[in-house]
């Protein structure tokens, strides 16, 4: 255990679970969309279905969707600092079959046509765990930095990646692969230790058959 698991996160209040840990799930949907949102969808199921207007876990997504840390002062001010950029945000209480109680999905369309879905849950302490990124089922906490590659799947793509990874001189702590059928869209999902060395992304993307190489710095 280590001391941010002790004393929690710096954060706008009130609940690490419901504010510090739904800035994180929107400010990772965020980061994976990769360009400015323009409409956000979320579903909320268990605990932040039955609290999320009460708790603030609202603004706190609505301010991770925007990018901000959990220690952002805007937070409180998030729904309407959305409105005035030209997010629309829409949340919707559900049943999400096997999930954590603070589970979120979070659905994002970008202003030049992208769209994302990330599925997390907040479990306690301002900590996340991501389960699922555009329908595939994933697992990675934020608290490494961690490599999302996705890709055709085809013989050598895991080596290639991999190797250059290694090759970087960096040590993977934790990989996984999803895919939604064989022989078609998969995605890596590889947690390094240490500082990601820069250029290393954009040489990522220049290898087949990778279509898109993302980085998620450590929250």
């Amino acid at each position: 255990m280590n001391v941010f698991d002790i004393i929690g996160p710096i954060m706008i209040g009130p609940s690490s679970s419901h504010t510090a840990g739904a800035v994180r799930l929107g400010r990772v949907a965020w980061k994976l969309l990769d360009e400015r949102p323009v409409r956000a969808e979320v579903e909320l199921t268990g605990s932040f279905a039955e609290t999320y207007r009460g708790h603030g876990t609202d603004k706190a997504l609505t301010a991770g969707i925007m990018g901000m840390d959990s220690d952002d002062e805007r937070i409180r001010r998030s729904p309407d600092i959305a409105r005035e950029s030209g997010l629309e945000v829409s949340f919707t209480e559900t049943a999400i079959h096997g999930a954590h109680p603070n589970t979120a999905r979070i659905t994002l369309y970008g202003e030049s046509g992208g769209r994302v879905q990330v599925q997390g849950a907040s479990v306690g302490g301002g900590n996340i765990l991501i389960t699922g990124v555009n329908g595939m089922s994933v697992s990675f906490t934020g608290q490494y930095n961690t490599i999302l590659v996705l890709h055709q799947d085809k013989p050598g793509a895991i080596a290639a990646v991999t190797q250059f990874v290694a090759g970087s001189g960096l040590n993977i702590g934790n990989f996984r692969l999803s895919r939604s059928h064989r022989g078609g869209e998969a995605l890596m999902t590889i947690e390094v230790d240490g500082a990601v060395p820069a250029g290393l992304m954009e040489s990522l993307r220049a290898i087949a058959p990778v279509q898109q190489a993302i980085l998620i710095r450590a929250l």
